[in-house]
């Protein structure tokens, strides 16, 4: 190598700023925008100054070309589907789904979990990857609510299952069908659609495993680090009234306790001038009886959700004007959230009931539930006076919320603000998902198209507003896209990649096939984790031909081998595209794809590596 060539020295620049990239990323020593930002203007900077002439005398890596990324419609198509995806969860189109998956599970999240991955790996092997994760992050969330557990820990794991089924039949993947086009194009065979089924089955098999004991427990808890625990820990007293037609309508307890009021304890039923305590045997619910109950959070606004209008208390119940204006307040209309306000020492609601404050019609918010650190009464929350320190959990239209920043009388804790969901919209919700992901998997529409169309769909038809499909956005995926294709586009234009190609032929040029297979597996999997999946497809077919030939073996494995390394995208979010779409909702950082991805990696290689020799009979 000539370390005076401009094109070697542009090489090593970009080798220099891969390394730097990858562990400030891991290191977090900057913010993970910023280092991408970063990124992009050093390559913009190195190549302005030592381009790289293409055939026609034009800079390959002009500005131009390295900022792409933020028009290419891989961004484009990630973007549109996390706004699909938002729309999805805040409507609970998909809740249904998680219920009949934790039915089958009999009630078991470990086994309703492991349900849903398998199936997640089944799909995938027929249906592009893209779509099946975004079908499946809500349902994933639903069932994370459910086993009352963090969906962070079960977000990368619906990625990696998508990707690890996609291994197993041609059209699983497009990074597979594009090997099998460029093998054609090299004058080889193609593959059919079952060509490598059995060691995809048997890679994906032994990733599976890993998957879906190991992973999960390997995944931080982000709602924890968020406030979550807090919120879990906090016992909020609540009043339920019985609807006509509700699912507590004739409601009888077993045993004491009502199988329709799962993890919410009830302190007292009150019926008319009648109070009952207890144990509950024999006393089925009537409708209009009030029930004094204690729940965390969670479990209120999960029954909230199912019965949106029980949780909310009656006030001032003699006065008709009362009634008059709750039938139209905003805190009945358009989009809903939750928050957490608590009352100040000197606020003029203390001493005071809810019933007298008249808190929602001034602040135009209802409140839901009182947590107070020592005992309250076993009354109604709407009755008891208020005491400094009260934590209220409140509901209402976010702009409201946030107006309660300037209040004397409470003070609004800003991590708690939550959205809820607005079930009046699930059926044009998932109606419109379900198109869009018809049309992409059909052909019918490309996908960039269909998703993008399915975003805007959303947004018009009200499941949500402009400024919820907005704040659905990271805009820490959209540097990190950028970056990555510009670092993709820069080791390929500077003939890095093949660098490394040639560089293991010539280390491994005397060794068995088998080895030269397993290393040249491992060597194409990791660069997958830095060029995208299909990128590295594209770079690496003719290398493995070539290769293939050099050794006198049939150039099928090594084709193969470039269909599951590159589709080992498990070490960074920037190699798959699904890994970048479960990276919001699972609040995951750069290096917890490093740490949990890693060893998925290795286990594919080192099954591939095994079964590939007596497969191929090198």
């Amino acid at each position: 190598m000539d370390l005076t060539d401009v094109k070697t020295m542009e090489m090593i620049l970009v080798f220099i700023l891969i390394g730097g990239a990858l562990y400030l990323y891991a290191t977090e020593k900057l913010a993970l925008e910023v280092t991408s930002l970063a990124v992009i203007c050093a390559l913009m900077v190195v190549f302005h100054l030592l381009p790289v002439p293409g055939p026609d005398g034009d800079n390959l890596l002009d500005a131009h070309k390295l900022l792409t990324g933020f028009a290419n419609p891989a961004m484009m198509t990630v973007l549109a589907l996390l706004i699909l995806g938002e729309g999805l969860n805040r409507t609970g189109a998909l809740d249904s789904a998680a219920t009949i998956v934790y039915a089958a599970a009999k009630g078991r999240p470990t086994a309703a979990i492991g349900m849903a991955l398998l199936l997640v790996g089944a799909v995938s092997a027929v249906l592009n990857n893209i779509p099946v994760v975004v079908l499946f992050i809500p349902i994933m969330q639903a069932l994370a609510v459910r086993s009352n557990r963090s969906a962070g820990r079960y977000m990368m794991p619906l990625s990696f299952a998508a990707i690890l089924g996609g291994m197993t039949t041609l059209i699983g993947s497009s990074t597979n069908l594009l090997v099998s086009s460029a093998m054609i194009e090299l004058g080889e065979e193609g593959f059919s659609f079952f060509s490598f089924t059995i060691p995809g089955l048997v890679v994906a098999g032994a990733g599976m495993v890993y998957v879906i004991l190991i992973l999960p427990k390997l995944l931080p808890d982000r709602e924890g680090e968020t406030g979550g625990a807090q919120r879990e820990a906090k016992q909020f007293k609540a009043q339920i009234t019985v609807r006509r037609g509700s699912v507590l309508d004739g409601m009888t307890p077993s045993a004491g306790f009502f199988p329709g009021l799962p993890g919410i304890t009830v302190l007292s039923i009150e019926r008319g001038d009648e109070t009952f305590t207890p144990p509950y045997e024999e006393i089925p619910l009537q409708r209009d009886d009030v029930l004094i109950v204690a729940a965390t959070r969670e479990r209120l606004l999960q029954f909230h959700k199912d019965n949106p209008k029980s949780l909310t208390p009656e006030i001032m119940s003699g006065s008709g004007m009362a009634r008059m204006i709750d039938a139209d307040a905003r805190w009945r209309t358009g989009a809903q959230s939750v928050a957490e306000v608590m009352v100040t020492p000197g606020s003029r609601m203390v001493g005071r009931t809810l019933d007298t404050i008249g808190f929602r019609y001034r602040h135009d918010c209802v409140v839901l539930g009182i947590e107070r650190r020592s005992r309250m009464p076993r009354t109604r929350p709407t009755e008891i006076p208020l005491e400094s320190g009260d934590i209220l959990l409140i509901q209402g239209r976010r702009a409201d919320i946030e107006a309660l920043r300037g209040s004397q009388e409470v003070v609004l804790l800003e991590w708690s603000a939550e959205d809820l969901p607005q079930p009046h919209h699930a059926k044009r919700a998932g109606l419109i998902f379900f198109a869009t992901v018809g049309a992409a998997a059909t052909g019918v529409l490309p996908t960039e198209v269909a998703t993008l169309t399915g975003a805007a769909a959303m947004v018009i038809s009200g499941a949500l507003s402009a400024e919820e499909a907005i704040r659905a956005i990271d805009h820490k995926i959209i540097l990190l896209i950028a970056a990555a294709l510009a670092l993709g586009a820069s080791m390929q234009a500077t003939g890095g990649a093949a660098f490394l190609a040639h560089g293991l032929v010539y280390l491994l040029g005397e060794s068995s096939p088998a080895i030269v297979l397993s290393g040249f597996f491992l060597l194409t999997a990791v660069l997958a984790n830095v060029l995208s999946t299909k990128a590295t497809a594209v770079l690496f077919t003719p290398i493995a031909v070539a290769i293939a030939h050099d050794i006198g073996v049939p150039a099928e494995a090594f084709a193969v081998a470039v269909v599951f390394a590159a589709n080992c995208s498990f070490g960074s979010p920037v190699g798959y595209q699904t890994n970048l779409l479960v990276m919001a909702p699972g609040g995951y950082k750069f290096k917890d794809f490093i740490r949990a991805g890693t060893p998925l990696l290795l286990i594919c290689w080192a099954a591939f590596s095994l079964f590939a020799p007596f497969w191929f009979d090198l």
